[in-house]
């Protein structure tokens, strides 16, 4: 597989390692391996009123 540079607009980004147990489905291939998920959408903040 080789690298390859990809350029997003989001609201926020996460990285972290793949485990089996998550709630984010991705090939099994990925276990074990680091990956970056990015917020699309703007996500509302809730404010006490």
């Amino acid at each position: 597989m080789e690298k390859f540079e990809i350029t997003l607009k989001g609201y926020a980004a996460l990285e972290k390692e793949v485990t089996k147990n998550g709630n984010v489905y991705v090939p099994r291939a990925w276990i074990g391996k680091r990956v970056k998920i990015i917020l699309l959408e703007d996500v509302p903040i809730k404010t006490k009123e």
